[in-house]
């Protein structure tokens, strides 16, 4: 395992270059006006696994897949860029399900250094990490935060769904 993946980026993009084709004219404001909020997981492959290509969405990730987390990129997305449908990802196996904030917070206090412990206890305490301890109740909590949140348009369609990554299927929850 390499410590310094970036320093095959450059190699890596030659094969993606080789193919780009018309990619540069793409619109910006995605295809399918579609915004998908997703996890960070490594092992998500969002495009490949819903048969979506380049410029069809507008595809948001972060831990979890937390569309709390998203808000100021969905909003942006649908005023800014036309998206009319929103669709939240949360997936099997997640680390999300794995910890509590207070757990984490605890973790991060004992890790860190005398001299930075009061500032990084500060900064710990601030932020709210937005884990869950059911799937699908938490997919339908995520869709109601976006269905009733000022900022997004009321007649948005908003769908929630979970991806099994132990067999690569999506199930529609909301």
């Amino acid at each position: 395992m390499s410590i310094h993946a970036h320093a095959h980026f450059e190699e890596g993009n030659l094969s993606y270059v080789a193919s780009f084709r018309d990619k540069g004219e793409l619109a910006i404001p995605p295809a399918k006006h579609l915004a998908i909020v997703t996890c960070m997981d490594a092992r998500i492959d969002v495009v490949a696994q819903l048969g979506l290509k380049e410029g069809d969405a507008h595809i948001i990730r972060n831990a979890g897949g937390s569309a709390k987390d998203s808000i100021r990129s969905l909003v942006i997305s649908q005023r800014l860029l036309g998206t009319r449908e929103i669709a939240v990802f949360h997936h099997t196996d997640c680390g999300m399900l794995t910890f509590t904030t207070p757990q984490l917070r605890e973790k991060l206090k004992a890790s860190a250094e005398a001299d930075d412990g009061e500032k990084i206890a500060d900064a710990v305490d601030a932020i709210q990490f937005l884990e869950f301890s059911d799937l699908d109740k938490a997919v339908k909590e995520e869709v109601e935060y976006v269905k009733v949140h000022p900022l997004i348009l009321k007649e948005t369609e908003v769908t929630g769904w979970v991806y099994h990554v132990e067999s690569g299927k999506v199930r529609r929850v909301v």
